[in-house]
């Protein structure tokens, strides 16, 4: 497996309407999606496009979803997580498995309408790491 390019960086917000304001105001952002549900994995999400990679603004849909349980411990919201590409998920869980690193729970689909993995963060760091299979366009 090799470390492919940064997706996107995520961050846990109680609002996602204040966050895009606040990007829009004060960084400039002009580049936003509209903000749409995954029931799934229990958040609703919108990306904020930049130059070089995207911002992922994460928010609950419910006091059950891991994002609740982060903003318990980070009211005001914070960076959730980086989200590597790699081009084959199956592949890279099978070499991350055999070098030992945890992974938090199966791989799924993810926002891009990819499948993702999550790597534990006492194996990165401290840093929550998603792995994604990039999207077709």
């Amino acid at each position: 497996m090799t470390l492919g390019r940064l997706n996107h960086i995520g961050i846990a917000t109680p609002s996602i309407e204040r966050s895009v304001e606040t990007y829009r105001t004060l960084l400039g952002a002009t580049a936003i999606g509209a903000s749409f549900d995954l029931p799934a994995q229990g958040v609703r999400v919108c990306f904020v496009d930049a130059p070089n990679t995207q911002v992922e603004l994460i928010q609950p849909l419910d006091d059950a979803s891991p994002i609740a349980g982060f903003l318990r411990k980070n009211p005001a919201g914070g960076q959730h997580h980086l989200c590597f590409e790699v081009p084959d998920l199956a592949a890279a869980v099978a070499a991350l498995r055999a070098k030992g690193a945890t992974l938090l729970g199966e791989p799924r689909i993810g926002a891009h309408g990819t499948p993702i993995v999550f790597v534990h963060p006492r194996d990165m760091g401290g840093v929550l790491v998603e792995m994604m299979e990039p999207p077709a366009h």
